[in-house]
């Protein structure tokens, strides 16, 4: 194993593969010169072992030499046959299916790994909500790589979201349904959905996707929770998965009581999401089944198992998951496990400003004047000019067309964010004003002056946010 084999051109491997057939050879004093002369290793091991006769046959399947087969004989006085060769013949194709097959289970193993690798995150993203960090261990087993997945998702607000799933099979197959599932979580996300109507819309996508497809090879569950860092309120829904686990700043581990629908696909009633408020430094755990169930384990003890670990403390959230997976997992994993770990952060009033606006025309002014004093105070002179036109026109838009009471606060983070709130459920639109029109300039403006901007809708209206980027200040 390891070292190159060469056989001359005239010897009966090259024969075998040259003519295509097996071959019986009869150990004659001239054969015996000719490996003298050819091969003086091999002529002294057949001396040695005392071999009479040898089949030489090749190995091939499906249209594919895959090799050259040696049987010989010393033991036994008498000599092959062809009875012998016939069966050597047939033992030699059988062996060939199986090496064929292992050959190409191999390489479907290694294409899932190398999709699987390229359809998870490269890099968690660095937010000020949590600090997060990931592990994802694929199967050992021969059942082959599954579709577990996790993701980071940077929200508006500041805020984070959190997605842990696991789809149903193994191979290529669970790898891209994993792929189309995690884009289109990433999609919903973008458009702000609270996490029980985003599960909702993703069971109804994985519906529409199983009906084109088998009906029974499409399936996942997936449990997905949105931090936010001003009021440490994370919101959390799930179809069918294991409930996160909390870590408190004191050391105590609790499984939170989340409402768990069925898994995506199964149902298109709408999810259950729970609101829980996190204390700063609260480590929240989320993982795939992988971690807490085997088959010499139920999944009550993996998750009292999965409890005790995370409560040990540790000098950081990498070592912490570190423990996690050297104390629950075996040296070959039976399923793919994916283990996502967050710290909440949070941003107090230095870094939060909200001014409540009475619905008048005419505080647009004085809201200019006090954003402009806390701009001064946090030191961003230079988002003065910009800032105050984006406030302008989104205080302006809110109260002429929105409901009240409105809302404005300012956020800096990573990015200078600048929200405006009102109970009017109704969403702006982006549109190109004429020549002539007198208004339709505003929103239009807001987005060249920002890099990002949106819409949120929530239980009583909706938001409208902003953001400049603070990288060069």
């Amino acid at each position: 194993m390891g070292e190159l084999d060469t056989h001359p051109e005239s010897s009966p491997s090259a024969e075998c593969l040259t003519e295509g057939r097996a071959i019986l050879y009869r150990v004659s004093d001239e054969l015996m010169v000719r490996w003298d002369a050819l091969d003086p290793v091999r002529a002294a091991r057949i001396r040695e072992y005392g071999i009479h006769s040898e089949l030489v046959v090749p190995m091939r399947t499906r249209g594919v030499t895959l090799g050259v087969v040696f049987f010989a004989r010393h033991r036994t006085p008498v000599p092959f046959d062809e009875d012998d060769l016939l069966l050597a013949e047939e033992i030699t194709a059988r062996a060939a299916v199986c090496v064929d097959n292992a050959r190409r289970y191999k390489r479907e193993r290694m294409t899932a790994r190398a999709l699987q690798r390229n359809l998870l995150p490269r890099r968690l993203p660095d937010l000020a909500a949590v600090e997060v960090i990931s592990r994802y261990l694929p199967s050992e087993t021969w059942a082959g790589v599954g579709g577990d997945w996790f993701d980071v998702i940077p929200l508006s607000g500041a805020r984070a979201a959190l997605v842990v799933g696991d789809t149903v099979g193994r191979g290529v197959e669970a790898s891209a349904t994993m792929g189309r599932l995690r884009s289109a979580i990433r999609t919903l996300a973008d458009i702000d959905l609270p996490p029980g109507e985003l599960l909702t819309h993703l069971a109804d996508l994985v519906t529409r996707l199983a009906a084109e497809d088998d009906p029974g090879a499409i399936g996942a569950t997936c449990l997905y929770a949105v931090y936010d860092p001003v009021s440490r309120h994370c919101t959390i829904a799930s179809a069918g998965h294991p409930p996160p686990v909390v870590v408190t700043p004191d050391g105590s581990a609790d499984i939170l009581d989340v409402p768990n629908g069925p898994p995506l696909g199964l149902s298109t009633l709408p999810f259950e999401a729970v609101e829980t408020e996190l204390s700063e430094g609260s480590v929240l755990a989320l993982y795939t089944d992988g971690l807490v169930e085997g088959h010499d384990r139920a999944i009550d003890e993996g998750l009292e198992a999965l409890r005790e670990a995370l409560a040990q403390p540790g000098p950081s959230l990498d070592a912490l998951g570190d423990t996690v997976l050297r104390t629950l997992l075996p040296a070959r994993p039976e399923d793919d496990v994916a283990l996502l770990l967050a710290r909440a952060r949070a941003l107090g009033p230095d870094r939060v400003a909200t001014w409540e606006i009475s619905p008048e025309p005419a505080v647009v002014s004085r809201i200019r004047q006090e954003v402009t004093a806390r701009l001064m105070d946090w030191g961003l002179e230079k988002l003065v000019f910009t800032t105050e036109l984006v406030v302008s026109e989104l205080v302006t838009n809110a109260i002429r067309y929105g409901r009240p009471p409105v809302r404005l606060r300012l956020i800096r983070d990573r990015a200078l964010i600048c929200e405006v709130s009102d109970f009017s459920s109704t969403a702006p639109h982006l549109r190109r004003a004429r020549a002539l029109d007198e208004g339709g300039r505003g929103l239009f403006l807001v987005a060249q002056l920002a890099q990002r901007w949106g819409t949120r809708l929530e239980v009583h209206g909706k938001t409208i946010w902003a953001e400049q980027d603070l990288s060069d200040d």
